[in-house]
């Protein structure tokens, strides 16, 4: 298994409301976040890499869109969820 699914593996499993949830907004949001901090650090040697950041922005409308709607249904979850991720500083 490669590093990347190792990894989002691990972030399945920590987030997970119960075994084999891969869906839930939790487990959205960390996935997500994992992928825009390995595209920012991404941009630090490849600058003009425009089609990238496209999607970066994409994946962050997507998590600001996800983020959003747990707060409105599960606000203690969501304040768990951001103090775990390192989120809002």
């Amino acid at each position: 298994m490669s590093e990347a699914a190792e990894r989002k593996t691990a972030l399945i499993r920590k987030h997970a409301r119960t075994k084999g949830d891969t869906g839930s907004p939790e487990v959205q949001i960390a996935v997500l976040t994992d992928r825009i901090n390995q595209l920012t650090g991404h941009f630090d040697t490849h600058k003009k890499d425009h089609h990238s950041r496209r999607g970066l922005l994409m994946l962050v409308s997507n998590r600001r869109s996800l983020l959003n709607y747990l707060k409105k249904t599960k606000q203690d979850v969501y304040e768990k969820l951001i103090a775990d991720l390192g989120l809002r500083k």
